[in-house]
């Protein structure tokens, strides 16, 4: 099938079908990439989900410590915001340049080194004198951060084959959710006994421990070619991405996602803490252990495209993301952590979906094409955790649900708009068409992947 059949530009088509085989189970046995089961695909999948423990354990170190931070600065909810909304702001705006190096030093080399400037500025963070300080040193240590994200995608693009890159990239993802998890966990007890101090200092050790191995795990590169550091290349392969309309699709549904997690992530502590449930620190951090649903929606994403597509998909993620949202406004404990299960994991799951669509759909500059999505999805977190915060002071959680409802009510008038541009190219396909490759229409995995948001 050609791609105008599939509405995919012809680059992208022509990428998935050499990179992918149309018949299930047929193995390319012209690609050298590793694959699930092959040398060194465990060692990989498993450095790359410890960066991403430390990646989400460091950048959210500070989120379920807000309402202590306010109480020993003597600080608002929205001044505290500012700790988490600094730390992925920096990210955000540091994340192209820091791939634009991965591009000429390599993708290895610049995860290390990221890994390396934020672990050491995690251990000084227990130490900053004020609000201010503790702000600036989160604003570094995000940027700091920002070598991993795009350069891990990037990575896994150039040495994982295609048919097994959803899968790779969900457990990287799956790894955030579990250093998103660990942290908030592991700092709500800590905290609850020694202070908030002490906890982001526990974090940054646990950081320095998966960064190491990390460093030792990780294979060296087999397929990374260095490219260009001057201005001029880069400022046109940025340009090339921004001219994809899915590309700038799918940059705007992973903003969209993260609006609404930053958002209630950074709020849901004040609430817990509040009449009718008064929770103490350590039992509110607890809750963060539905970030497990999150390391198995992540992980599953392979098989959720795999069955309904990639419109499919992102449609699932965000009525979940939603139905969650809807259920904590409830003033019953049980049903409050059911909302939160249901956000988790429709956020992790579309996130999944999003940033793997990213990777296969860039035929070049695929750490710029990362990088992009990643800025635009931590500003979504930024966003979330600083508009979310001010929804919550003028409005309570009800405002902050609001927030997030346009946020995914954003995801689906895209992913729509999507569905209709291209069935005016041409490019539209019947729902059953976007199943698993042995689907009766014939669809090739990657065109399902790629055509139903064109």
């Amino acid at each position: 099938m050609t791609p105008a059949d599939t509405g995919a530009s012809t680059t992208v088509g022509a990428a998935a079908s050499v990179s992918t085989p149309d018949v299930p189970g047929t193995p390319d046995v012209s690609d050298s990439r590793t694959a699930p089961g092959g040398p060194g695909y465990r060692r990989m999948s498993l450095a790359l989900f410890l960066a991403g423990v430390a990646t989400f354990a460091l950048l959210y170190s500070t989120q379920a410590l807000l309402p202590l931070i306010s109480g020993d600065m003597g600080v608002t909810a929205s001044d505290a915001s500012w700790t988490v909304a600094a730390a992925t702001g920096g990210l955000a705006v540091f994340v192209l340049p820091m791939s634009a190096l991965s591009e000429r030093f390599g993708r290895r080399t610049v995860m290390t080194a990221s890994l390396a400037v934020a672990v050491t500025v995690g251990l000084l963070v227990p130490f900053a004198p004020s609000l201010p300080a503790l702000v600036a040193l989160r604003a570094v240590q995000g940027a700091a951060l920002a070598g991993l994200p795009a350069s891990a995608t990037a990575y896994l693009a150039e040495e994982v084959t295609p048919r097994a890159l959803v899968t790779a990239i969900g457990l990287f993802v799956a790894g955030n959710s579990v250093g998103g998890m660990s942290g908030r966990v592991i700092t709500g007890w800590v905290a609850q006994e020694w202070g908030w101090r002490v906890a982001v200092g526990v974090i940054g050790v646990v950081a320095v421990a998966c960064a190491v191995a990390f460093r030792m795990l990780l294979p060296a590169p087999k397929h990374f070619t260095p490219g260009s550091l001057r201005p001029r290349v880069l400022a046109r392969t940025v340009r090339d991405h921004l001219a994809d309309p899915l590309l700038r699709r799918l940059y705007a549904i992973g903003a969209l996602f993260m609006t609404v997690f930053g958002g209630v992530y950074t709020v849901i502590g004040y609430r817990l803490t509040e009449a009718p449930f008064s929770l103490p620190q350590g039992v509110i951090g607890s809750i963060f252990l539905v970030y497990l649903v999150g390391t198995v929606s992540a992980s599953t994403a392979g098989r959720l495209v795999g069955r309904l597509g990639r419109r499919g998909a992102l449609y699932l993620g965000g009525g979940t993301t939603a139905a969650g949202l809807l259920l904590s406004l409830a003033p019953s404990l049980p049903l409050v952590l059911l909302g939160l299960v249901l956000i988790t994991a429709g956020f992790f799951a579309g996130h999944a979906v999003a940033s793997s669509a990213v990777s296969r759909t860039a035929t070049h500059g695929r750490a710029q094409a990362s990088a992009l999505y990643q800025s635009a999805y931590y500003i979504g977190s930024s966003a979330g955790s600083t508009v979310g915060a001010m929804a919550f002071h003028s409005g309570g959680w009800a405002g902050t649900v609001g927030v997030g409802l346009l946020a995914v009510l954003g995801v689906v008038a895209i992913t729509v708009a999507g569905s209709l541009a291209a069935r005016r190219t041409g490019g539209g396909v019947p729902a059953r068409a976007c199943g698993p490759p042995s689907s009766p229409a014939g669809f090739s995995t990657a065109q399902a992947i790629v055509s139903p948001l064109r």
